[in-house]
């Protein structure tokens, strides 16, 4: 789909830091955590938390009340003060991308003109629950560790998602040496983002308040648990499959965050500006579903449809970020569409500081979005995949 009426104010959105599993936002209900920080954050940038028309929370883990997980939130941030109507939007890791996209098509279609997206999730801690199974031997129950079971097994495919980006990688002839070469650059773009007591970071990253006993609470500022990486270091990690290419290094590891949007027109978007010099539309969508079993092949067919869709070659990007669970994604992408590995995600993506699935995908956008306006403005695009061999790719343009 293309776009033509639907745009993100300059500094009109936000991510929080990310934190590695079982880190400082562990113990917190992600839900409450993400209306709470929404509202801090509008405030704070002199923003009406009431201005808004439509509600979209993006969560993939559950939370205690995910029944009412959406309407709550809205609740939460409006404090109260409006009926906000809201929507849940689940689908794994593209759920960022697709808040956006489907507040930019009623928006787009004159639905309403105003929206924010909240996407979030906790990793830490995920529920463990149990099904009734009424004619299984003696009627016990089926159990589920909600996170790790799924990410352990697609009930479809019946693989392990490393043993799909094991698949990829099989077809491709791609080597541990590549796999190790580019997660090495990964965290070295990472890097870059700390430069200068974080400066890149400091662009769009708002702290999360995160409650340290009964009445203490404390702000997470920086992202935690990153882990170094060498070459040596990354060398010396076997591969988690055997005769895989992928060590634990080469890929993502679970984690905590949220982050936000204001979706909206043109002439709102220049009047909650944060410069009126600076111009972001939402260009294009692109979506896919690729064969059984191999997830890391998702990105491209959806990156590709979001070009045609914008009237776009890949030579007339400025910058582009994805979502890359397992590093062969890149390098799969990098061959096919014709990019250079080594250029695509400029200060780190997902690989280096971990997958919250609700809000990973949206960090990834700010970032890139505030890399164009680093560059001049131009198109950027974000794509990445989803469980079940899903993905799905978005093009923004900004203008200076």
């Amino acid at each position: 789909m293309r776009f033509s009426k639907v745009y993100i104010p300059y500094k009109g959105y936000y991510s929080t830091p990310f934190c590695r599993w079982q880190g400082s936002m562990a113990n917190e209900n992600s839900i409450a955590l993400g209306a709470k920080t929404a509202r801090r954050w509008l405030l704070s940038s002199d923003y009406d938390p009431t201005m808004f028309d439509y509600f979209y929370l993006g969560i993939t883990i559950a939370q205690h009340h995910l029944f009412y997980s959406h309407t709550w939130a809205a609740a939460m941030m409006v404090d109260g003060q409006k009926d906000l109507p809201a929507l849940m939007v689940n689908q794994a890791c593209t759920t960022s991308t697709t808040c956006i996209y489907l507040a930019a098509t009623n928006i787009e279609l004159g639905v309403y003109n105003n929206a924010f997206t909240l996407m979030t999730d906790r990793c830490s801690n995920g529920p463990h629950t149990i099904w009734p199974n009424p004619l299984g031997p003696g009627g016990e129950v089926e159990s589920e560790n909600w996170m790790m079971d799924n990410f352990n097994k697609d009930p479809w495919a019946g693989l392990k998602m490393v043993q799909t980006a094991e698949n990829v990688a099989r077809e491709i002839g791609a080597t541990k040496e590549e796999c190790d070469a580019i997660t090495l650059r990964r965290y070295e773009q990472y890097l870059d983002a700390l430069k200068d007591d974080r400066a890149f970071q400091k662009r769009y990253m708002f702290p999360a308040e995160v409650r340290v006993g009964k009445k203490k609470t404390k702000m997470i500022e920086e992202d935690e648990g990153i882990i170094p990486s060498t070459a040596e270091g990354l060398a010396n990690l076997k591969p988690v499959e055997p005769g895989g290419v992928h060590s634990y290094g080469a890929q993502t590891h679970p984690a905590d965050g949220n982050c936000g949007f204001i979706v909206t027109t043109r002439d709102r978007a220049r009047e909650l500006s944060k410069d009126p010099n600076v111009e972001i539309q939402i260009v294009s969508y692109g979506y896919s579903r690729v064969q059984k079993g191999f997830m890391a092949k998702a990105p491209v067919p959806a990156a590709e449809m979001a070009l045609k869709n914008a009237g776009l070659k890949v030579s007339d990007l400025k910058a582009v970020k994805t979502h890359s669970p397992f590093v062969i994604n890149d390098i799969y992408m990098s061959k096919k569409m014709g990019m250079d590995v080594n250029w695509m995600n400029n200060y780190g993506n997902s690989m280096i500081y971990g997958h919250p699935q609700g809000p990973t995908a949206g960090r990834l956008i700010v970032e890139l979005l505030e890399e164009v306006v680093m560059l001049g403005g131009g198109y950027g695009l974000w794509a990445g995949c989803a469980a079940g061999d899903n993905g799905a790719a978005m093009v923004f343009k900004v203008t200076c």
